[in-house]
């Protein structure tokens, strides 16, 4: 016998299964019912309105009802549903103790038999008694309905027991024409047998589920089956065994056996064929009740003096072992062989005479060298059978006695080729065999061994209460040792690299030397496993199949209806068997736990692969990514704006953070947002957020800090019209406004303050004003002390970052990343853009985009910087710092200096710059990439200076100490030494080229041309660390140039559309021309639908037509597929162009960046050696418009491959 649960409680005197849900009635001796979930081992709840002890109890076989009947007399219906688990009504009628209650398969009847003699059927809907069936001239002690006829079994204390026929009852229809009249009562319950043969009072009788048996047990200590047939029923044997009144027996819902458990305080269990005992389980001290049996499962229950138990007569896990492709299991005592791949399923051998009949073999083994396997069964005092397999499947299927050897032993395993372990519990020993089944060896194991287990070759996993010990056979030495549970099974993944030990409610989870990963713990039992091909063990419950990955976490996958054994998982699909040992498949989805074996890998490649072809979602996904650090990951996964808004600011990314703020627009939401972008130097956002907060101080503060004064004197405006005092003197103080703090000062009545302000900064006129309208003299005030003039004012403004934000350097290169970086889930080479916070973004600006006229209200981008006054450390205007050594002592040599190292090695001018080596510099400049004017670079040559170098005031009076910041500080020979530098490509691409993007979808062109012109300035002092880098870098300045020509197209035709309306020509070649940069796809179809509308404005229908075709092949939205095909009927139904242009679809030309006419090919033309733009032969010498520093036609080295 298994116990699968016990509960301790009052004397148990019914019990009953619920047949879907794992739910067990108890109804006690105390007057409590007890509703226990059986498989969690929980108390689910607790019905007390008896009075007195319960004694039936039912559930319905259908609906969440459950029937108890008392001492009280009382029958109550009781509603089960979690939400509303109450008494729905109570029948009343029986004159004495309710002994059995239950409710009919099919009708709405109650039955229930009672000390009164009296047994009542009632319906339960209209919950009133429709018969009443007498007769027995004693206590009726149970009654029960058959489970298929209309027939009543009873048993009385009179010795008798009798069967019922109640047909006539579904005849009448129910209670409405018979209510309340006995006459009718007894007509329609009719006995149709009277059983006598007990020798005292029945306790018991039920039907077969599916003979034509009864059986029923007795204060004489006697089990008795009876049959009947149509006309008669006679007793076919008795059981005797039990020493005391024997209080149940039922049948096997199964098998040809017979339970019953008395007060003997035994279970037996009889072979009904035989009427002899099979098995016997004894209790020290308490009596047994009740006996019931589960309606599906093989599961029954005993309630005894203390409480009940849950348990099953034999294992129902199937024996198995799986090789290759190919699965071997036992099924109904035959050994069968069954293809994974074909589903061919044959029988190889019979065990029907291993063991017991009515218990399985327990486990199977299985040799692929010898074609052999070994069959253990746990009857008999454990025995195994040696049985080589046929060659050919399908033939005749032999006995295992017919050539098997056989031996005792509780635990069998093969351990090499032609070697297996026998395990003797008893003796502690464990014998080596080979296939003739003669010992070779016997070793004693090391510790308290239950289960012996395949180690790999020549090795034994032991089994031990506390532990598991992997024993090498040949040594007898142990060679490691791992704390468990005691193990019931053990599974190797396919390369025999990882193992998974199963305990009844752990997984431990080793490699083959048994170094423990992680330790899995259920509350439930754990049935079986099996390694997926991935590297995740997938395990199945009692209702689950769940998943664990090598760092211990785990999740469910599916539920179960039933408990599966596991055998293989390959992809979506679950080899199992179920309990009656038939092969099954299922299909799960390994999504979950494949994205998170990927994370736990860093294969980010994979990562991107599930997001972007699964529909993977959910809290539990989210909360994972956010505890393991991934929040950036999570944002794929969120909707909610709110838990969105959280997981952008918790991984840094302000874009998104900025977007879900907008929507959400509540004031503590752009506080947390300023104060992230704060730590990251993104001024801009954090401008926003205090505009939007309206958080005027800080605002005013913010303005100070990046150096932008003309919005610090915006901000001196508001503070007027707000009146504000304070705010008003601070804001006039950040921008160094004397008069504007004065004024303040003298509104508020602080005169003497005003007064001194304005003495102090030489304001003397002011302050005789101040000092007039106090009506107070210069003589009044001899006495004052005198004061020097103030210094007190706004710091200088070295380089003014109002327009550019701390550059944010990205600290991981994997695929995941640059793909967040990028806003799509690949990573391709051209960065898709980011506009307007998604990546289509052909709509925005349209009407702007058509109107054709130039943007007023916001002029381009100014440079900002002030070049004229630079704060240089010593005046060291030249960059090199070679006086800091003069004070060294004279005997000390000194050594090579920093930037001098920095200059030796690198051939990039960044470094040169950052080393303050500014003529070699731009004699590296000239050579790579043929720059001639310097004056634009200078801020940039500036900022590369200072970003790589530090000082630090040790004392007021020394001079500051200077630190020289290197990118790689890991380094320590001085050949490997090299400057940090000011922006890295990755930044660059992530963020100003996304930004000039924005400014394009938002047509405001004379930004974006200066956001662009600034991206080529910037990429000139680029340094690159890898071949690849040298690959983005040219890409990224191939995109700058295209957008920056593309833009100066369009700013061109927009002058000239303002200035010459009457150029015709000139504009549409213009817009034709600007078709013809290599945008992304969101902005080229800006540019078709302009250039279409402008030649449709024009009636140059067949031009039109062809930028419709050509806009038609970006796919874009319907409203502007259905505009563009509308265009293309236009021009088929009027092909012809009424403005004449030179602009010719069919020729392959290149456009001059200065004088945007086109240069066909093979024409001569000059190229600028940085962008790589083309013009016309005139301009060749010129300065290129593009960059403005670039020489066109000069001849340049390019870039050096990095080292």
């Amino acid at each position: 016998m298994l116990t699968k649960f016990e509960s301790k409680s009052n004397r148990v005197k019914g019990l009953a299964f619920h047949p879907a849900r794992p739910l067990l009635a108890a109804s006690l001796h105390n007057g409590s019912v007890q509703l226990w979930n059986y498989q969690m081992g929980t108390l689910v709840d607790r019905f007390e309105e008896h009075d007195g002890p319960v004694r039936g109890v039912a559930f319905h076989p259908t609906r969440p009802l459950l029937v108890t009947g008392g001492d009280d007399y009382k029958i109550k219906v009781w509603d089960i549903r979690p939400q509303n688990r109450r008494c729905l009504f109570t029948l009343h009628g029986h004159m004495d103790y309710v002994r059995t209650v239950q409710f009919h398969h099919e009708m709405p009847w109650i039955l229930s038999a009672s000390d009164d003699q009296t047994i009542r059927i009632w319906n339960s809907t209209s919950r009133t008694c429709i018969t009443m069936l007498t007769g027995h001239s004693h206590y009726i002690m149970s009654a029960q309905f058959h489970p298929k006829e209309d027939l009543v079994v009873s048993a009385s204390q009179d010795q008798t027991i009798r069967v019922w026929d109640i047909s006539g009852l579904r005849k009448a229809g129910g209670p409405s024409s018979h209510q309340n009249n006995f006459d009718t009562f007894d007509t329609i319950g009719t006995v149709k047998y009277v059983l006598e043969g007990h020798d005292r009072g029945v306790n018991y009788a039920t039907f077969h589920p599916t003979l034509p048996l009864i059986v029923s047990a007795g204060d004489d200590r006697q089990v008795k089956l009876w049959r009947m047939s149509e006309t008669k029923a006679w007793e076919v044997d008795a059981c005797r065994g039990h020493f005391n009144n024997v209080s149940m027996s039922l049948f096997h819902p199964r098998q040809e056996l017979i339970l019953s458990v008395g007060e003997d305080k035994t279970i037996r269990v009889w072979e009904m064929g035989k009427r002899t005992s099979v098995q016997t389980f004894r209790r020290e001290h308490d009596r047994f009740w009740v006996l019931t049996a589960h309606p599906e499962l093989n599961l029954f229950a005993a309630g005894h003096d203390s409480g009940l138990i849950v348990f099953k007569l034999e294992r129902e896990r199937p024996a198995f072992a799986l090789y290759n492709d190919t699965l071997f299991y036992v099924r109904d005592k035959y050994v069968r062989q069954y293809d994974l791949n074909t589903k061919a399923d044959y029988g190889v051998l019979s065990v029907r005479k291993l063991g017991n009949q009515w218990l399985q073999p327990r486990t199977l083994s299985y040799n692929p060298a010898e074609r052999a396997v070994l069959v253990t069964s746990s009857t008999d005092s454990a025995i195994y059978e040696l049985v080589g397999l046929p060659k050919e499947v399908g033939s005749e299927v032999k006995d295992s006695t017919s050539d098997g050897k056989r031996g005792n032993g509780s635990s069998v395993v093969f351990v090499a080729r032609n070697r297996f372990a026998v395990l003797e519990k008893a003796a502690q020993s464990i014998a080596v065999r080979d296939l003739s089944n003669s010992t070779t060896k016997t070793v004693k194991p090391p510790v308290q061994t239950n289960e012996i287990f395949y180690g790999g070759t020549g090795c034994l996993f032991l089994s031990s209460p506390t532990a598991v010990v992997l024993y090498e056979l040949q040594q007898q030495k142990t060679l490691a040792e791992v704390s468990s549970p005691p193990v019931k099974y053990v599974v190797w993944n396919n390369d025999g690299n990882m193992v998974a030990l199963l305990s009844k409610h752990t997984i431990t989870i080793a490699n083959k030397t048994l170094s423990q990963s992680c330790l899995i713990h259920e509350t439930i039992r754990i049935k079986s496993g099996a390694w997926d091909d991935t590297g995740a063990f997938i395990y199945s419950t009692l209702n689950h199949i769940k998943f664990c990955l090598p760092n211990g976490d785990n999740g469910i996958i599916r539920t179960l209806e039933q408990p599966l054994y596991l055998v293989r998982v390959k992809g979506r699909i679950v080899h199992c068997l179920d309990r009656s040992a038939r092969p099954q498949q299922l299909t799960i989805d390994p999504t979950e736990y494949r994205f998170k074996l990927a994370l736990i890998r860093r294969n980010y490649e994979e990562v991107l692969n599930i997001i972007r072809t699964s529909n993977l979602v959910g809290q539990g996904i989210i909360a994972y990514l956010q505890k393991k650090g991934y929040p950036e990951i999570a944002l794929h996964f969120v909707q909610d704006k709110n838990t969105r808004f959280d997981l952008a600011i918790e991984c840094g990314n302000l874009e998104v953070a900025l977007e879900t703020a907008d929507s959400i627009d509540r004031p503590e939401i752009w506080n947390r947002l300023a104060q992230q972008a704060l730590r990251q130097g993104n001024h801009k956002i954090v401008e926003k957020a205090y505009q939007r907060t309206k958080n005027f101080d800080k605002l005013s503060f913010l303005y100070l800090a990046i150096g932008s004064l003309d919005k610090l004197a915006k901000m001196q405006k508001i503070a007027d019209m707000r009146g504000h005092p304070m705010s008003k003197f601070h804001t006039a103080l950040y921008a160094g406004d004397v008069l504007g703090r004065v004024k303040v000062l003298r509104d508020v009545g602080l005169y003497p303050l005003a007064y001194l302000t304005a003495r102090t900064n030489g304001l003397d006129e002011v302050a005789a004003e101040v000092l007039q309208i106090t009506g107070l003299t210069e003589t009044d005030i001899e006495d004052l002390p005198s004061f020097g003039r103030s210094s007190l004012g706004p710091p200088k403004v070295i380089t003014s970052t109002a327009q550019r934000n701390w550059p944010a350097i990205s600290l991981s290169e994997s695929v995941f990343e640059k793909a967040l970086v990028s806003g799509a889930l690949e990573a391709p080479t051209n960065p898709e853009p980011y506009i307007n916070g998604h990546v289509d973004g052909s709509s925005a600006g349209l009407g702007e985009w058509e109107g054709g006229g130039a943007l007023t209200g916001e002029d381009g981008v100014d440079d900002g910087w002030a070049l004229d006054e630079v704060a240089t450390p010593d005046d060291q205007t030249n960059g090199h710092l070679e006086d800091e050594l003069k004070g060294e002592a004279a005997s000390a040599q000194p050594g090579v200096s920093e930037t001098e190292l920095w200059v030796r090695n690198s051939p990039y001018a960044g470094d040169h710059i950052a080393a303050g080596s500014f003529e070699s510099a731009m004699k590296l400049l000239n050579r790579q990439y043929g720059v001639v004017e310097f004056g634009p670079l200078k801020p940039l040559f500036l900022a590369g200076y200072r970003s790589a170098h530090a000082y630090i005031s040790l004392n007021p009076v020394l001079p500051p100490l200077p630190l020289h910041i290197r990118r790689n500080p890991e380094e320590s020979s001085p050949s490997k030494a090299l400057p940090i530098m000011l922006q890295s490509l990755q930044t660059i691409r992530s963020s100003d080229l996304l930004e000039a993007y924005k400014f394009v979808a938002a047509n405001k062109l004379q930004d974006a041309a200066a956001a662009f012109r600034s991206i080529l300035l910037s990429l000139l002092i680029v340094v690159p660390t890898s071949p690849s880098e040298v690959t983005q870098l040219n890409e990224t300045v191939a995109i700058a140039r295209e957008y920056l020509l593309g833009v100066s197209i369009e700013l061109e035709r927009r002058r000239l559309l303002e200035q010459e309306p009457t150029n015709v020509r000139r504009n549409l070649e213009l817009a034709a021309y600007f078709t013809h940069c290599e945008l992304q796809p969101p902005h080229l179809k800006l540019a078709l639908r302009n250039a279409a509308n402008v030649h449709t404005k024009a009636k140059n229908h067949a031009t039109a037509a062809k930028f419709a075709r050509r806009l038609l092949d970006l796919k874009p939205d319907a409203k502007i597929v259905a505009q563009a095909r509308q265009m293309i009927n236009e021009g088929d139904r009027n092909p012809i162009d009424v403005v004449e242009t030179s602009y010719d679809t069919f020729t392959e030309f290149k456009i001059c960046a200065a004088s945007f006419t086109p240069i066909l090919k093979g024409s001569p033309s000059a190229k600028d050696p940085f962008t790589g733009a083309i013009f016309q032969p005139e301009y060749k010498g010129r300065v290129s418009p593009l960059t403005g520093v670039t020489e066109i036609g000069i001849q340049a080295t390019g870039l050096p491959t990095p080292r």
